[in-house]
């Protein structure tokens, strides 16, 4: 083991890599910042016409969602991990990756699925009817998955692999020598996993609940089209229904809060403990072998969030797709996937350099200053969508305003909306909401290599910029190509931020599901929700090959 003595330095050096990443971190913050100070800004009695009417709805309906979703993802994702890692059963190595299949779905598009197979006229209810022979709704009783408790479940079938993820990798790294020592003591499998495993691993588990329920107040599509009123359909219907931007930046506001108590409660939480372990975790981790009816019943647990989650939805929009690949598979769709790939190829790249330059940036100086420009240009992943294209918006939009006036009081000249409307914003707003996916992978892969190598670099005459260019990027390829993937594939999901900015007349992928999804012709709509699954597939390969890895290392 190498051991760094690494001093932070709180003295600020500005150079040229300074204030680059100061000047970068504020313009990527800006959209936040002005949702924040929107909070005193006057809404002209529209404000108080919503905390009359809708505000408390909006609450109720989030803390609900927050609640179900929460309580979903944990028992879900903490206990399929603890059945994989440490369970011997029959198909539980293939469990291992097809349990993290769901995070190729969002939501909205379960939500579609599902409706349309469980709708009065879909294939469950014709089945049922036709089996028994009812010929009405008066002759048996449904669920009526278009509600709050729907929307709870599609969020969980598809959240829950942010807890398993994260759970997983912490019972992979508990010490074998402490799991013996419980079971040595009398303890059995799950007297072990309450008071030995859970406890250990709660941190992390904390961490993938409070990213799961970030999600959840993010989602738009599964609660707009369940017909939930939650903070985004409402900064949504106030924004382009009432033509209301104060009073929506006040909702996006009052939704940041929420985001800021999930953020402050799940630090709280891994403050209140600390969790060291006393031996190595270089070991196989022992299993237990399950008969056959444990062995069954621990094969379903893990097959039904699998099925529900991944399987059962994406045969269908395949069989969709295939069977009406005329209408399904025409020249529109070859548009929009055009669409959707020009903006997350582009934002991709964009977010990579970016993201790259502000991790050398805190690696040339890493002091006060820098380390807390590189986090706040870092938090928008943490914010939803529709928070974000409010923020970006109202400034450009006011940009646009002061400029034309200004041309035309100079020059005489109109220069109408030169930003609003464009790729260029919605581009700039999708940087700030997953910049901080793309910072991750970099700063994880820059941080492997050692400052020795700088040195040696220097020694040669070679400068910071060389040195980035010359010695790191090649160095840190892998991850400059997994922050690149994943940022394409969240673009190519993002609805809400997409929904509000988009320019006329340039849908994508996923807006056009959503069209075709609330004019009901989900028929139309199964090759682009279909498209959006398959890429959502790629991250998930990548995920289950790093954990196939870490697990070898043991």
């Amino acid at each position: 083991m190498i051991l760094k003595n690494t001093r932070i330095s709180t003295t600020p050096q500005f150079n040229g890599w300074t204030i680059v990443v100061l000047v970068v971190a504020i313009i990527i913050a800006m959209p936040i910042i002005f949702v924040f100070s929107s909070v005193f800004t006057n809404s002209e009695g529209v404000w108080t016409h919503l905390t009359q009417t809708v505000l408390k709805d909006y609450i109720l309906n989030s803390l609900w969602l927050m609640l179900g979703v929460g309580t979903g993802v944990l028992v879900i994702g903490v206990g399929t991990a603890w059945l994989v890692t440490m369970c011997r059963f029959w198909g539980s190595s293939w469990f291992e990756w097809l349990l993290l299949l769901p995070l190729a779905a969002p939501a909205y598009l379960l939500a579609y699925a599902y409706t349309y197979m469980l709708d009065y006229f879909g294939p469950v209810q014709t089945g049922l009817r036709d089996l028994f022979g009812w010929t009405s709704v008066q002759d048996y009783w449904f669920p009526n998955v278009r509600s709050l408790w729907g929307a709870i479940v599609m969020l969980i079938l598809v959240l829950y692999p942010y807890v398993y993820l994260l759970a997983r990798v912490a019972f992979l790294e508990q010490s074998v020598c402490t799991l013996e020592a419980s079971r040595s003591l009398g303890c059995n499998p799950w007297r072990s996993f309450f008071t030995v495993a859970l406890p250990l691993a709660r941190p992390s588990i904390m961490a993938g609940l409070a990213l799961a329920l970030m999600e959840t107040l993010n989602d738009f599509g599964t609660v707009e089209y369940f017909g939930v009123s939650t903070f985004t359909t409402g900064i949504y219907r106030t924004w382009l229904g009432m033509g209301q931007r104060a009073a929506a930046a006040k909702l996006a506001a009052f939704l940041m809060l929420f985001v800021l108590i999930l953020i402050v409660l799940e630090r709280w939480s891994r403050s209140q403990a600390r969790y060291y372990q006393t031996a190595s975790a270089t070991q196989q981790l022992p299993k237990y072998q399950l008969g056959w009816l444990r062995g069954s019943l621990a094969w379903l647990s893990c097959l039904l969030p699998v099925a529900l989650g991944f399987i059962i939805p994406a045969s269908y929009l395949l069989q969709l797709t295939i069977s009406n690949f005329e209408d399904t598979l025409d020249k529109d769709f070859w548009r929009l996937t055009n669409h959707s790939f020009i903006l997350a190829i582009i934002s991709a790249v964009l977010a990579t350099i970016i993201s790259l330059i502000m991790a050398y940036g805190q690696r040339l100086q890493p002091n006060l200053i820098m380390r807390s420009a590189v986090r706040i240009g870092a938090i928008g992943y943490a914010i939803p969508g529709s928070v974000i294209a409010v923020g970006t918006l109202i400034p450009v939009g006011q940009f646009d305003n002061a400029f034309d006036s200004w041309m035309k009081a100079t020059f005489g000249i109109s220069t109408g909306l030169l930003l609003s409307g464009t790729i260029a914003t919605l581009i700039f707003a999708y940087l700030v909401r997953f910049l901080a996916v793309a910072f991750g992978s970099i700063e994880s892969s820059l941080n492997k290599i050692t400052p020795n190598l700088d040195d040696a670099s220097r020694s040669l005459g070679y400068g910071a910029t060389s040195t980035l260019l010359k010695v790191h990027t090649p160095l840190m390829w892998g991850g400059l190509i997994t922050s690149t993937m994943l940022v394409f594939v969240d673009v190519m999901k993002e609805l809400p931020a997409t929904l509000v900015i988009r320019p006329f007349n340039f849908d994508t992928l996923a807006i056009r599901v959503y069209q075709y999804a609330s004019d009901e012709r989900l028929v139309e709509a199964s090759a682009p929700a279909l498209a959006i699954v398959l890429v959502g597939i790629i991250p998930v390969i990548f995920l289950s090959f790093r954990i196939a890895r870490f697990r070898a290392n043991f």
